[in-house]
């Protein structure tokens, strides 16, 4: 069964600088968000108008778990919603909301570290985490359009059957909402986002499994 190694990872890359719009997409799967990211978590925004709500996580986020499914397009969808559909006050941790996604990570293990740091940038560190609880911050995403972007295509064919077979982009975008309480006043910010999710499914596994994640904001088009 293929697999996808570093040097099938290289051969990759070398293949798609030839085309800059894929090499800007295809960055994510190779080196995952940047640590910039972690520092630009959206701020607040004041609203005395109204108090909006959104309908973040208020289960276990760490019973969830995402669907088996071999539809690609299911399987981004559902880390969308498992990383962006949060609420601080909760009393779960961003590593609880981690969970479900890495749990879903590459059986193979090849790119399971490379998947836990693209998932860290993605979620609030802890210390922020607990910043934003004093202000009963919550967030969630509404998902305007998930697809599989023409430039795979082209990233398929340039990787000369090195890729590992049944791997496939999922570009995911959407409003990211966020609620909480500023100065004793109801607060609110929506801001659009959009990232890739890799993924690997048949023949390479029974079922879909999640490899990486693009930069936040810096898809696959």
């Amino acid at each position: 069964m293929p697999q996808l190694t570093r040097r099938q990872v290289t051969l990759i890359v070398a293949a798609v600088v030839a085309v800059l719009a894929i090499a800007v997409g295809i960055y994510g799967l190779v080196t995952g968000p940047s640590d910039d990211h972690a520092d630009q978590q959206p701020s607040l925004t004041v609203n005395k108008t109204r108090a909006p709500r959104v309908g973040a996580a208020e289960s276990d986020p760490s019973r969830r778990a995402l669907p088996q499914t071999d539809d690609p397009v299911a399987l981004a969808r559902a880390v969308a919603e498992a990383l962006f559909d949060w609420d601080t006050t909760s009393g779960y941790l961003p590593s609880d909301y981690e969970a479900a996604v890495l749990a879903d990570a590459d059986p193979s293990g090849e790119e399971t570290s490379g998947l836990i740091t693209d998932v860290a940038t993605y979620l609030p560190t802890t210390e922020q985490w607990l910043d934003l609880a004093t202000m009963n911050v919550a967030q969630s995403i509404v998902i305007a359009s998930a697809t599989i972007p023409p430039d795979w295509q082209t990233v398929v064919a340039e990787s000369h059957g090195e890729l590992r077979p049944g791997s496939t982009a999922v570009t995911i975008a959407g409003i990211r909402d966020r609620s909480g309480v500023w100065n004793g006043e109801p607060a609110s910010t929506s801001s659009p986002v959009s990232f890739t999710v890799f993924v690997a499914c048949r023949p390479a596994f029974d079922r879909c499994h999640v490899l990486r994640l693009s930069q936040l904001d810096n898809p696959l088009r």
